[in-house]
């Protein structure tokens, strides 16, 4: 069986093997309107501000659901 270290080592490299090849394919430039302005930049960026913005906006959602604060209560040091 494998261990756990090299399982997610293989995920890892299989997740960035991917997240290459959508870069290479993605290289032509796209115009974004963002409100008033319009950007233009190559889709490969576009797809990684996209996930950036989703990922983080996972992560204060699930900070606000768990009610986890990064403040210790009074009594603990």
């Amino acid at each position: 069986m494998m261990n756990k270290n090299k399982a997610k080592f293989i995920i890892v490299l299989v997740i960035s093997l991917l997240a290459l090849t959508l870069i290479l394919q993605n290289t032509t430039a796209v115009e974004t309107r963002v409100l008033f302005m319009t950007i233009t930049m190559p889709r490969a960026l576009l797809l990684l501000v996209t996930f950036l913005v989703g990922f983080i906006a996972g992560l204060i959602t699930m900070s606000v659901l768990t009610g986890k604060s990064s403040k210790k209560p009074e009594g603990q040091h």
